[in-house]
């Protein structure tokens, strides 16, 4: 029986085969998300995956529902795996936010899901590291959020010549629509029309501005001349200040194709223009108050980064360490009679924070021995008793073969200090 089409088995490593996906790996994006967005100061939060389908509809329309894992539940409610994380993280904040002094700054790592046609970077479900600012409208906290996402890109080691930040504003599209005289009540079908100008031809791109009033010579007259907004200038003085600016690139094709972003949106890709957008994100100033009825108004900005996309470029750039088991001991049992004994040992290294196996059962010497280097084992530790009949315990450095005798309740805090 194999698994569902676009759903992932993770393996740890080494992996059985090139094409599987590597649950090392996977720790190895979570950690370096998690420990980036810590330091800017972000608070992990989550939710359920699954939730009621209103909170999507509600966002994104009925045409939504097409794409998601949706169906009634045995309460007889519509209910639908989550495709995206902003709209749970708005529920919440609209619950509580009087709780939390603001700005908030929350992240968080769920599983989504989207049924949808597999393509290359994009399955039926996917991690992805979702970071938001709720509740400061100055262009700062802009700022912050993209200074984070440079700054989780360059964890990994990757640097301005892998990847390049595209930043754009709704607003500097809204008022170029205005000022050619755009009908408002079809603001946003323009909006996706310019999002997909670079995937379309000349003639379906001209066609569709056409029938909005508008001319294809103009539209791209606009990301041609990528000046920047006073909006967009500001943030770009924020993150040279930083140091950044090399990572920025003003590129007003850039729009972002749901109706919820209301100021600067911005998505990050690789130089090379060899995969998808590696995340993508920008201000949604609107959506608190309209999932919350009207009852909570804050202003909100936030990102995701996927884990499918970044696992791809890491590996094409050869950033990916390779992983392998590790342990701190591996107490060998030689002598039967000192198993109980040996038990209580591996209790007391494990009860120090040390990670520690043994053979579950009667094996032989050189058998344990070759487990434990299967294992990655940096300690042997072997009880011996002494010619007083007291126990001992036998400690040996794998790599260096140096070897030490200690008591056992010693074993624990030599190879702590030897680690150090």
């Amino acid at each position: 029986m194999d698994r569902l089409p676009g759903f992932r088995d993770f393996y740890p490593e080494p992996l059985p085969q090139a094409d599987l996906w590597s649950a090392d790996a996977r720790q190895y994006i979570f950690d370096n998300w998690r420990a980036t967005a810590r330091r800017y100061g972000f608070r992990e939060y989550d939710g359920p995956p699954l939730e009621a389908l209103e909170l999507f509809t509600a966002k994104s329309g009925q045409e939504i529902v097409g794409q998601l894992y949706n169906f009634t539940d045995k309460g007889e409610r519509q209910v639908s795996l989550r495709p995206e994380m902003t709209p749970t993280l708005a529920r919440m904040i609209a619950a509580h936010e009087r709780s939390y002094k603001k700005p908030i700054k929350w992240f968080s790592l769920p599983q989504l899901f989207r049924y949808e046609r597999q393509q290359k970077g994009r399955l039926r479900e996917h991690f992805q590291l979702n970071a938001d600012i709720v509740g400061e409208p100055d262009s700062g906290a802009d700022a912050e959020l993209i200074a984070l996402l440079i700054d989780v890109l360059r964890s990994f080691g990757l640097t301005e010549k892998d990847f390049v930040i595209r930043l754009s504003s709704r607003h500097a599209w809204h008022d170029f629509f205005l000022q050619n005289r755009g009908d408002p009540a079809r603001e946003y079908e323009f909006y996706q029309v310019v999002d997909k100008l670079a995937g379309e031809e000349t003639a379906t791109n001209e066609q569709k501005l056409s029938a909005l009033g508008l001319s294809l010579a103009k539209a791209t007259g606009m990301i041609e001349g990528a000046e920047p907004t006073a909006e967009l200038k500001q943030i770009l003085d924020n993150l040279s200040a930083r140091g950044l600016k090399e990572f920025i690139k003003v590129d007003y094709g850039v729009i972002r194709g749901l109706a919820y972003y209301t100021g600067i949106v911005f998505e990050a890709f690789d130089r090379k223009g060899e995969f998808r957008a590696i995340a993508g994100g920008g201000r949604y100033d609107n959506l608190v108050k309209l999932l919350s009825g009207g009852r909570v108004d804050l202003p909100a900005l936030g990102f995701g980064m996927g884990d499918v996309v970044l696992l791809e470029l890491l590996k094409a750039r050869g950033l990916l360490p390779k992983h392998r088991a590790t342990l701190d001991a591996f107490c060998v049992i030689e002598d039967e009679a000192l198993r109980a004994e040996s038990l209580s040992l591996i209790h007391q290294l494990r009860s120090a924070s040390l990670a520690v196996d043994y053979s579950l059962t009667p094996a032989k010497s050189d058998r344990q021995f070759k487990r434990a280097q299967e294992l990655g084992a940096a300690w042997l530790v072997k009880l011996v008793r002494n010619a007083e009949g007291g126990l001992e315990a036998r400690i040996r450095n794998l790599k260096t073969r140096e070897e030490k005798t200690v008591s056992p309740s010693d074993a624990a805090q030599v190879i702590l200090a030897a680690r150090e």
